[in-house]
């Protein structure tokens, strides 16, 4: 059972919630300023993604309805080469509650610039995990899965493994898909294959231990120990130098600073010169195309 301290937190105004799916997933679709086909198609596609997501049970544990993830997605149309094609890119976002709080931290921020589909209307979305049937159905199986494994990282220790091994699957199933973002090859490391490929392996187990340390044992515990947390996601950033000194400026490493760049400003700059000096200088290191963000937390 996951997230044990938040249920006991729950337990006396949730005590008799339903059992829920994991994810509460927002949809929108930006449509292209060309339009091929009738617009209604836009509203039909958000509604049956959001299906897809929202109604499927993605894991074996049980979930009440309180401890669903908030996530979006919001998919930008560029172009429709034929009424039921669709090219264009995906940004997914998730977040989890901080406990203690009202806030709720970014876990997952990405924008995904491959992305091609066809969508029916009159045609269920349907995936299996064995078999890749259609390129929307795997992507967003995907990215549901990916987020369901950096949340559950961020609550025990490498507790998203099952869900990346299944990400990794998707992958290894789309190799022979005629859509982009799946393969090893294409040009640059920013797609899905990279990602997953990545963070299962050794050299980024420091990332998924800053994933649980920064949140469980920094986010989680400020509200009662605020010093000690914040030394805590102060060792969790400072470790990422090791993933920095085999693979720098991975997507992997892209991709978290993404999420929490804003938050580790905010968090840190309050704190005197010297107490910050050293993950200032780190965070410059790992993260440089936001330099002159990291300089506004030192003044």
């Amino acid at each position: 059972m996951r997230r044990n301290f938040l249920i006991i937190a729950l337990l006396a105004l949730n005590a008799f919630g339903a059992l829920g799916q994991e994810l509460n997933c927002n949809v929108t679709i930006i449509q292209p300023q060309v339009i091929m086909a009738d617009p209604q198609i836009f509203q039909t596609m958000e509604l049956a993604m959001e299906e897809f997501i929202n109604n499927r049970r993605w894991t074996k544990d049980d979930w009440q309805q309180s401890e669903r993830i908030d996530c979006n997605m919001q998919i930008t149309v560029e172009s429709q080469p034929s009424q039921r094609q669709f090219k264009g890119s995906i940004q997914i976002g998730s977040s989890r509650p901080v406990y203690n709080s009202d806030y709720k931290t970014p876990i997952v921020n990405i924008n995904d610039r491959d992305f091609e589909f066809t969508f029916n209307e009159n045609t269920q979305i349907v995936w299996s995990v064995d078999q890749h049937r259609d390129n929307l159905s795997s992507v967003l199986a995907f990215y549901a899965n990916l987020i369901l494994a950096s949340d559950y990282d961020t609550f025990s220790p490498e507790g998203g493994t099952e869900h990346y091994l299944i990400c990794q699957t998707i992958v290894g199933n789309a190799q022979n898909a005629a859509e982009p973002g799946w393969r090893a090859n294409e040009k640059g490391q920013q797609n899905r294959y990279w990602l997953i490929e990545n963070i299962v392996t050794q050299t980024f187990k420091p990332l998924r231990d800053c994933l649980y340390n920064y949140h469980r044992k920094g986010m989680d515990k400020m509200f009662t120990e605020l010093t000690a947390a914040r030394k805590i996601m102060t060792d969790a950033i400072l470790a990422l130098n090791d993933i920095h000194k085999i693979k720098p400026s991975s997507y992997n490493m892209q991709v978290f600073f993404y999420a929490k760049s804003d938050e580790i400003i905010n968090i840190f700059k309050p704190l005197p010169v010297a107490d910050k000096q050293a993950v200032y200088e780190m965070l410059k290191k790992l993260d440089p195309g936001n330099i002159m963000k990291y300089d506004q937390m030192m003044k």
